[in-house]
């Protein structure tokens, strides 16, 4: 192996990576240039995992799960979700029940990517979720734990106000 080393002109005329935003020397990076989100309902854990979706018979979780997902795509525009495909697997291949433990896997992970977002420590384990759905269904009580500690990382926010992402 040939070991390359820079030499001295080739180091001045380095241009910046592509997609890297240069702010000019001696100026501050604009605020128009920060990353934000916006913020996502508080919901009752116990009344997304039991009370609401007994009352409607099961339709309710499918809302929810297509409403936090979409909550997700809006606080984190980084992150490309897809709400209404997420909820036609727990429709129309529900029975395979790989798919969606799969895709709450991903959701779990979409979470996890909130919370390090919000700048909070990631408490929420893809894992962790995964198993809970074995246990009576826990996962979407869990989830919306977890949601739920993003939205106290901004508190007297209401939903869908403008907010300023950490990482």
């Amino acid at each position: 192996m040939v070991d390359v080393q820079p030499n001295a002109d080739s180091s001045q005329n380095t241009a910046p990576a592509a997609g890297v935003a240069v702010a000019p020397q001696g100026a501050e990076a604009p605020v128009a240039g920060r990353l934000t989100g916006l913020t996502m309902k508080r919901r009752g854990p116990a009344a997304v995992w039991i009370g609401l979706p007994l009352i409607t018979l099961g339709v309710y979780q499918l809302v929810w799960y297509y409403k936090i997902l979409n909550e997700l795509q809006e606080f984190d525009r980084r992150r490309v979700l897809k709400p209404g495909g997420s909820v036609l697997v727990l429709i129309f291949l529900g029975w395979t029940l790989i798919a969606p433990l799969i895709s709450f896997r991903n959701t779990a992970r979409a979470i996890a990517n909130a919370q390090r977002a919000a700048g909070l420590p990631v408490t929420c384990n893809p894992t962790t979720a995964t198993l809970l759905f074995f246990a009576f269904g826990l996962s979407t009580w869990y989830m919306q734990s977890q949601l739920n500690l993003v939205n106290d990382a901004y508190p007297g926010t209401a939903p869908g106000t403008e907010v300023a992402l950490v990482a």
